[in-house]
């Protein structure tokens, strides 16, 4: 069990959190979650002792261990997958290395093997005789393949370094794990597993993420942090989002009840307030009056911006025919003979663990990116607009975000063009700030603007729910649902991607595609039973052997 007693934290003068009281018990799965700037991580922080409270406590169960996700890419570029794993339980990898010590002296002591023998008692109550096939279940189930397992984590990209350091913080059956932003830059399947693992896990789980069907899966709990304070509510983030929704609703109810009844009061007492025989019942009155207390109603702090696209021209028949596209980079064919036509209802999610190749697709398909054989034809009808992956460049300069915008306006209209970046929560003083100092959410923003002022019956996002919060993430779902044009995206977010996408194409790892008119659940539904189809075959023609 972990425990906040009276917890406030302040910034300067500002308190991000005030006399906070709130229990994580055994057995559950919190999901924390808040406006961005709300103090999620912070809060995470707190309970694993990298910050310290201004005032109150964080109470541990003694003998617990408490394992973090943790955020630092390149900490242990100098050890092995394999090793970082088993880090996770930074005990059992100093017993571990303590021994490797000790047996490798020339000169092995009575006292070496008095110590070796304590080492190796507790290595055994510890399960580190599994430690290493354990770590790599870790690893495969996270879609890291046994060739990176011995591999230093230094020559590793960025996605498998984040698998890595997520199956350290799963390792060796923690007591109380605390997750922040988990499912960020995995693929769907490391995403399921992932999922799977937690509804499995006995012990207590904390975990902050904008991923909403995520939440709906895993939760038992939803911790809300609002203004300060930590409201806990019996439930998954769906859960939260109608309980939330109902109290408000009732508070509103009963202050109307009460407005009433207050107005009836004082037109009573000021009816009758001077006539002699109704004195007593005025002043009566005057007591009730005094003592209706209407609830107090604050909206919430977070903010929803408004995403619409809206297509300039209406899009024909003829969309998009990829023939026989093929595409080599850095030595590996990532896209492989692809072929495809999209239609004017199609929206398409491209799934598969090869995220390169999807890049690399939508590199090609907007313009920006040469194929290394076939081609491709945008219908005469259509235009175009490409969220892509990496848009550092974008914002390279010093312009104003005011600016920046209508540099891809149709319009050079600046109160035409501030109206986008109101719809986006960039409001008043903001239009002034420069591109170059936004944060990741911010930029995203900027990037979704840009989409919809051009006007395109087309769009192209890439990962485009990276760095957002889950109200921007809520607000761009809605506008892809009822966008009327043709959509081609990839995505980490289920929700997003079941909602909007009525056509799935998987990229397979040879760069070759499956293409399949089905929602995403119905897709994942169909490769599910295919593969316990293989599996079963497989077993088949063992037992036949």
């Amino acid at each position: 069990m972990i425990s906040a007693n009276n917890v406030t934290y302040r910034v300067g003068k500002k308190a991000l959190f005030e006399d906070v009281n709130i229990k994580f018990t055994e057995g559950n799965c919190y999901g924390l979650i808040g406006a961005n700037g709300a103090g999620k991580s912070t809060f995470l922080k707190i309970l694993d002792g990298q910050l310290e409270t201004t005032r109150g406590d964080v109470f541990i169960t003694p003998g617990q261990r408490l394992s973090v996700l943790e955020q630092d890419h390149f900490k242990y570029d100098g050890y092995s997958a394999m090793d970082t794993v088993i880090m996770g339980n930074m005990r059992l990898y100093e017993i571990m290395k303590e021994k490797e010590a000790i047996y490798a002296k020339e000169d092995f002591s009575e006292e070496d093997g008095i110590r070796a023998s304590e080492l190796e008692g507790e290595f055994a109550e510890m399960d580190g005789w599994e430690a290493e096939s354990n770590a790599a279940m870790l690893l495969n189930g996270l879609g890291i393949d046994p060739d990176y397992h011995y591999a230093l984590m230094g020559t590793l990209e960025g996605n498998l370094k984040v698998k890595v350091l997520l199956a350290k913080a799963l390792f060796g059956n923690p007591d109380i794990l605390l997750l922040d932003e988990p499912t960020n830059h995995l693929d769907l399947d490391a995403i399921a597993w992932l999922e799977d693992f937690l509804i499995d896990f006995e012990n207590t789980v904390i975990v902050v993420s904008h991923d909403r069907y995520f939440l709906n899966k895993v939760c038992t709990y939803t911790a809300d942090i609002d203004y300060g304070k930590i409201q806990l509510y019996a439930g998954n983030y769906d859960f939260w989002y109608e309980s939330s929704q109902l109290l408000i609703k009732q508070m509103k109810e009963a202050n109307k009840k009460k407005e009433e009844k207050i107005k009836e009061l004082q037109e009573f007492i000021s009816r009758f307030s001077a006539n002699a025989s109704k004195s007593k019942q005025a002043t009566s009155r005057k007591r009730a009056l005094e003592k209706i207390q209407l609830d107090e109603i604050r909206p919430s702090s977070r903010k929803y911006p408004y995403i619409d696209f809206r297509p300039d021209r209406e899009i024909g028949n003829e969309v998009l025919t990829v023939e026989h596209l093929s595409k080599t980079v850095n030595g590996v064919k990532v896209l492989n003979d692809v072929s495809f036509i999209l239609g004017h209802d199609d929206k398409v999610a491209f799934v598969g663990g090869n995220e390169l190749a999807k890049t690399t697709l939508f590199q090609i398909l907007s313009g920006n990116l040469e194929p290394d054989e076939g081609s491709y034809k945008w219908g005469v009808t259509t235009s175009q607009a490409y969220f892509p992956k990496d848009y550092n460049d974008e914002f390279d300069n010093d312009l104003t975000i005011a600016d920046w915008l209508t540099g891809y306006s149709p319009i050079k209209d600046v109160t035409y063009v501030r109206g986008f970046l109101g719809r986006m929560l960039f409001a008043g003083e903001d239009g002034v700030k420069q591109v170059k100092v936004l944060s990741g959410g911010e930029k995203v923003r900027c990037l979704l603007s840009k989409m919809m002022i051009s006007g395109a019956n087309c769009l192209i996002f890439d990962e485009p729910t990276n760095h957002l919060d889950m109200e921007s993430i809520t607000a761009l779902n809605n506008g892809m649902m009822k966008f009327p044009g043709v959509i081609l995206f990839s995505c980490h977010d289920h929700q997003l991607v079941q909602t909007t996408a009525n056509r799935i194409i998987e990229i397979l790892p040879d760069g070759s595609i499956i293409d399949k008119v089905t929602s995403y659940d119905e897709y994942l539904a169909n490769d599910e039973m295919a593969r316990k189809r293989t599996v079963f075959t497989a077993h088949t023609e063992d037992d036949e052997n």
